[in-house]
C-alpha cells in the first residue's frame, strides 16, 4: 500500500467499528508520518470540565467560561495526561502546529496562560485526556479493512459545533448522510 499522509484530516469510525474507544468517533489527525498516526477524537466530552481538571493540576481558574467547558476523551493513550487542540497555534512550550491553523499543546504553560487569560479563547480550544495512537502503517491497514472514512479536516467542525453534530459535520464533507453508512464492505 502506498504511503498517505493524513495529518490535518478527520477519521471517521464506520458504523461496524467494534473497538468500544472508538465506535462512533471523530478523531482529528495531528500528526501522520513513517513512525505512524497521533490523533485527538473530538466528539467525546466527559463529565469532567475544565474547572475540576485545572484544580487537579493546581492552577486556579477564574475565566467562567472555560471553567464549565468539558474535558474530552482523546484516545485510550496516556489518559492522564492532558492534550490541548486550539487555534490560533500560538507560541507555547511544546505545541505541534497543524496545517498551520491548529494547534496541539501539550505543555504546562498554555495552562498557565488560560488561567491568566492570555490563552486562546474558549471558542478555539478543546482540552482532552489521552490521545489517540497508530504504529507505522497500523492506520493505513485499519483504513483497507473498512474502519475509517477519511477526510481533510476543517477546524470550524471541532471549533465551532457542538459535539454531538461534529461525526455529521464531518460527513456532510464528504457528502454523506451519517443513515445510509452500511457495516458491509462494498465491491463491485
Amino acid at each position: 500500500m502506498h504511503s498517505v499522509n493524513l495529518t490535518n484530516h478527520f477519521l471517521i469510525a464506520m458504523p461496524n467499528m467494534a473497538d468500544p474507544h472508538f465506535a462512533k468517533s471523530l478523531t482529528y489527525i495531528c500528526e501522520h508520518n513513517e513512525q505512524g498516526a497521533l490523533g485527538v477524537v473530538v466528539n467525546r466530552p466527559t463529565e469532567m470540565t475544565l474547572a475540576t481538571l485545572f484544580e487537579q493540576v493546581d492552577i486556579p481558574l477564574r475565566n467562567e467560561a472555560l471553567s464549565r467547558l468539558p474535558v474530552y476523551f482523546g484516545g485510550p493513550v496516556q489518559v492522564d495526561r492532558g492534550f490541548v487542540l486550539h487555534r490560533p497555534v500560538g507560541g507555547w512550550q511544546s505545541t505541534l502546529s497543524v496545517g498551520g491553523t491548529v494547534g496541539l499543546t501539550t505543555s504546562r504553560d498554555i495552562l498557565e496562560a488560560l488561567s491568566a487569560g492570555n490563552g486562546p479563547d474558549s471558542e478555539g480550544l478543546l482540552v482532552s485526556l489521552g490521545y489517540s495512537g497508530w504504529a507505522p502503517g497500523q492506520l493505513e491497514q485499519e483504513i483497507g479493512q473498512n474502519a475509517w472514512l477519511t477526510v481533510a479536516a476543517n477546524a470550524s467542525i471541532i471549533f465551532d459545533m457542538p459535539a454531538e453534530a461534529r461525526l455529521g459535520g464531518a460527513m456532510s464533507l464528504l457528502g454523506i448522510d451519517p443513515a445510509s453508512l452500511s457495516e458491509e464492505a462494498g465491491h463491485a
